[in-house]
């Protein structure tokens, strides 16, 4: 029974101990005639303020998210509409493709016309770009020449008894209606023709592609993908249209004179070829940047004997592959890079040559970005380039 009465007693001390440690514990003072109140002078345990259940308290905190979630949906829903009105009422055309979507189609009574009416290049700034593998273009030619691009280029493709030129970017990419001639060479001297009608106040044939600037050349770059030596007199004859109209830019007697549109030859284009005609040509070559290297530190450093067979006579771009030639890390490039950089463009201007890197990356964009910025800072004088939008909003 002692024992009992112990253990009861060990565990009331232990409650009380618990209870005074707790946050609900109120001390009591004894007051007058040995009677006890609580030190808030409450009377009875019912009237002991009680803390709120934690469930209600977890619904205050959803309600209150839940509030703000729609508020910031509801700003970003609106944000987007206004915008999408703008859009609408100003013209803004983000994408220079999305404005050919329906081009051609039955119902928008374009089926008839011109695949690109003039008017749509009357504002254009021509811009130092390149459109890369043009033809992945929603419109091949027209989406480059609306964002301003000066550069196209077309992979071209010669098969036994076949006459024509195809075009694309490997042979699982080629069709029966692409071709050199449907996809450019008729294009281009459609849109010249257009560029110099023949009125009562106009008679001339010298306008270019671009009437905010009509002297402003048409680079056209031809990528030979077949045996050079068999594909480039296709090529050349292919561009008679244009050279029976006096549009190509041709070099006689040592003399380059430039016209609407300048044709150059890459890929396995064979320089013995180009350079066949000592008096007349009218197509040039793409020269090999690499080779151009010269000490950018010495004003005296000059191209190897064999880069200087590359002039202004025979050839227009210099170009090579950033990654391989160069390369670019993470950050940027760095001092060698640079210098391999500045060494390749001081090279290639000493034989009066315009300088274009290819195999640029293409994301991260901030990357692909200052790549572009350093490039064109140190001198490069077209960018090759992909994305047609970024391209056009660039700060040259």
């Amino acid at each position: 029974m002692d024992s009992i009465l112990r253990s009861e007693r060990k565990l009331s001390l232990g409650r009380l101990w618990n209870r005074q440690n707790s946050p609900e514990y109120e001390p009591v003072e004894e007051a007058e005639g040995g009677e006890y109140r609580t030190a808030t002078g409450l009377e009875s345990a019912d009237k002991v303020p009680r803390p709120a259940p934690r469930r209600r308290r977890w619904q205050g905190y959803f309600t209150c998210g839940s509030i703000w979630g729609l508020t910031i949906l509801a700003a970003t829903l609106l944000i987007s509409l206004l915008l999408s009105i703008a859009k609408s009422l100003w013209g803004i055309e983000d994408d220079p493709d999305k404005i050919f979507s329906n081009w051609g189609k039955p119902g928008t009574k374009t089926e008839g016309l011109a695949r690109y009416p003039t008017d749509f290049l009357r504002d254009v700034v021509p811009i130092r770009c390149h459109s890369h593998n043009d033809y992945w273009r929603t419109v091949p030619l027209f989406s480059a020449l609306h964002a301003g691009c000066i550069g196209v280029e077309a992979d071209v493709w010669l098969f036994d008894n076949d006459p024509e030129l195809y075009v694309g970017h490997d042979t699982a990419a080629l069709t029966p209606e692409r071709t050199f001639t449907s996809l450019y060479i008729d294009p281009i001297v459609d849109l010249i023709n257009r560029t110099n009608p023949h009125t009562q106040f106009y008679s001339d044939t010298r306008r270019g592609v671009f009437d905010y600037d009509p002297e402003q050349t048409l680079i056209l770059l031809v990528d030979v993908k077949t045996d050079g030596a068999e594909t480039w007199p296709h090529v050349m004859s292919q561009l008679e249209p244009l050279r029976s109209r006096d549009w190509l830019t041709y070099v006689k007697d040592g003399a380059v004179q430039q016209r609407q549109v300048t044709v150059v030859g890459t890929g396995n284009t064979p320089f013995d070829l180009v350079v066949e005609n000592s008096t007349y040509r009218d197509a040039f070559f793409d020269a090999p940047l690499a080779d151009l290297w010269v000490d950018p530190d010495d004003p005296n450093s000059t191209p190897s004997k064999e880069a200087t067979a590359y002039d202004k006579t025979n050839s227009f771009y210099a170009s090579t592959s950033l990654m391989e030639s160069v390369g670019v890390g993470f950050g940027g490039f760095g001092d060698d890079q640079l210098r391999s950089i500045r060494g390749q463009i001081k090279g290639a201007h000493k034989q009066g040559l315009k300088v274009r890197y290819w195999d640029t990356p293409g994301w991260p964009i901030a990357i692909r970005n200052k790549v572009w910025h350093t490039l064109m800072e140190e001198g490069a004088d077209i960018l090759n380039v992909d994305d047609l939008k970024s391209a056009s909003k660039l700060e040259f």
